[in-house]
């Protein structure tokens, strides 16, 4: 095969996009003008070279609308739940669990891991942090474990496979023209792969640290307040600009779950100040500005009970009903789609109706909550929750479409719309990569080990997901040269990307939230984290090499 210019330009457009990512820089201008420069070279044409700029956004976004609107949907409902305060009481019996260090720690990751699975692990984070890590800290656990806990299992566990929600496979899927339900079950056991031996790792590092509970240990983790204040605020500020500018599914979380955080902040600085005012309560160090970091148990029960000063709700009744409803609901649908796997005469779900499912209950909740706690202005809260999910679904995911609209070009199905041609043969990417493959060692591990770099060097952005595209296009063309499973390749690169960028690895990402909760400095909990997810990926990419290849 003749390699044309445009394959060079386009090869170009890749590198400069991954220099970039390495450089912590945010990448949509260069896959702009990667796409403008390989259209121009491709056609011709400079009128084709601008309206591919056009095109390859509305392609993406034409492709992956149904995952905007599954984000905007579970965002919506978390906040009609968030109304009613039926968010915390989803969690609350899980508390009554943490004895001791060593069960805080499992328990920790236990409900981490599903929190986040249903609702993504950063709206997840303030709400753990508000109820479980003052428990898991009181019970003997170090809040560096904690982080690394949290991290491990929201992150980078559920982040990896999101198995219920299914933007991560789906982007995986799109841009390779792989089967999505084939990308998402073997995220979900290779996720699982990693996040064992993680878990296992840092639990083995951290076992002979665990200390004896004591409410001597919540005091001293909450007196830290008073030097921790201004790096606190410096954190959440941090956050909500990385979650602003990597434009990721998770990472783009932090603005909706730092209302969570000022909104309890808010209620204890009123508190604090009324009971400084009657002598009733002992003034906490560092004033005001230690409530940008919720979670500051007051008066906490030595018996891991709920808080003293946990705030009521107006619908006590309402919020406990729906803190049952929804994890049944949601509990139900996971069990029918295990089933449908295992038995014949249970029919499974076809592609996009796991992701219709999750939807549809989402907005069923979301217009229930609303009814029950607005009553009378139920339509027009229920429109707001949905307009709000729409909106973050964009601030979310909306960089991504030029991102994805480059990769896209790559690939031939998507290359004719967007270029505006009958014909772009198997596209520019396959036939770089058919050229290359001689050189390349026909070896599934080799192209296993490779994939799975590309994904760890493409999360450096700190988004999680921006490089799914990309590694999902590799796979797809690598597969057969290889003779791997093309699904399999991509959930290989799905597992590097988001364990990297989603929060677990990189400093600037997500993992800045983690930090602020747990009250670590952040490069010292990418670093804890590191030996024991790198060990973790390496197992999983073997898994798949030699059980899935």
């Amino acid at each position: 095969m003749q390699l044309t210019a445009a394959h060079w330009v386009y090869l170009l457009g890749v590198v400069v996009i991954l220099a970039t990512m390495i450089a912590r820089k945010n990448i949509v201008v260069p896959a702009v003008v990667a796409t403008f420069l390989t259209a121009l070279v491709f056609s011709g044409s400079l009128i084709t070279g601008i309206t591919s700029v056009f095109n390859a956004s509305l392609v993406a976004a034409t492709n992956l609308f149904n995952i905007f609107l599954i984000i905007a949907l579970v965002t919506a409902m978390l906040h009609s739940l968030q109304a009613l305060g039926a968010d915390r009481k989803m969690v609350a019996p899980f508390r009554r669990v943490m004895r001791n260090g060593h069960l805080a720690f499992w328990g920790l990751a236990i409900v981490t891991y599903f929190m986040s699975l249903f609702f993504w692990p950063t709206p997840a984070v303030p709400l753990i942090g508000a109820v479980l890590v003052p428990v898991a800290i009181r019970a003997g656990l170090r809040p560096m474990a904690v982080g690394v806990v949290v991290a491990c299992a929201g992150q980078g566990m559920a982040l990896s496979s999101d198995y219920v929600i299914r933007v991560a496979p789906g982007l995986s899927a799109q841009a390779g023209g792989l089967d999505a339900n084939a990308v998402a079950d073997t995220s979900m056991v290779l996720s699982l792969v990693v996040g064992g031996v993680a878990l296992l790792a840092a639990y083995a590092l951290e076992v002979r640290k665990i200390r004896t509970p004591s409410p001597r240990l919540l005091a001293e983790w909450e007196g830290g307040a008073a030097t921790a204040s201004a790096s606190g605020a410096a954190v959440q500020a941090t956050a909500a600009d990385t979650a602003a500018t990597a434009g990721t599914s998770d990472a783009a979380e932090a603005p909706a779950s730092a209302g969570t955080g000022r909104r309890w902040g808010r209620v204890r600085a009123g508190r604090a100040r009324a009971a400084a005012s009657t002598g009733g309560g002992t003034a906490r160090p560092g004033g005001g500005t230690a409530t940008l970091v919720p979670g500051e148990p007051e008066g906490h029960d030595p018996k891991g009970q709920e808080d003293a000063d946990a705030p009521s709700t107006a619908h006590p009744r309402a919020a406990t009903v729906f803190a049952l409803l929804v994890p049944l609901a949601y509990l139900s649908l996971i069990a029918y789609m295990v089933v449908a796997k295992v038995s014949d005469p249970v029919p499974d779900l076809e592609a996009g109706q796991a992701a219709g499912l999750v939807g549809g209950v989402a907005a069923i909740i979301v217009f229930l909550a609303a009814l029950v706690g607005d009553r009378a202005g139920f339509l027009e809260s229920s429109a707001t929750h949905v307009v709000n999910g729409l909106v973050f679904a964009f601030k979310a995911m909306g960089v991504v479409l030029p991102i994805a609209g480059f990769f896209f070009i790559g690939n031939g199905e998507f290359a004719a719309e967007i270029l505006g041609t009958d014909d772009a043969g198997d596209g520019l990417l396959f036939d770089l990569v058919a050229v290359a493959q001689q050189h390349i060692p026909d070896s599934p591990f080799v192209a296993a080990f490779g994939i799975l770099l590309v994904g760890l060097v493409a999360g450096l952005d700190g988004s999680g997901f921006s490089g799914l595209p990309l590694t999902g296009a590799l796979a797809g063309s690598l597969g057969t040269s290889s003779s791997i499973d093309p699904a399999t390749l991509a959930a290989v690169g799905q597992m590097g990307n988001i364990w990297s960028g989603g929060g677990t690895l990189v400093a600037w990402s997500s993992l800045i939230a983690v930090a602020g909760f747990a009250r670590v400095p952040v490069l010292d909990l990418a670093r804890r984290c590191f030996l024991p997810v790198i060990c973790g990926l390496v197992a999983a990419t073997l898994v798949a090499v030699v059980f899935f290849g």
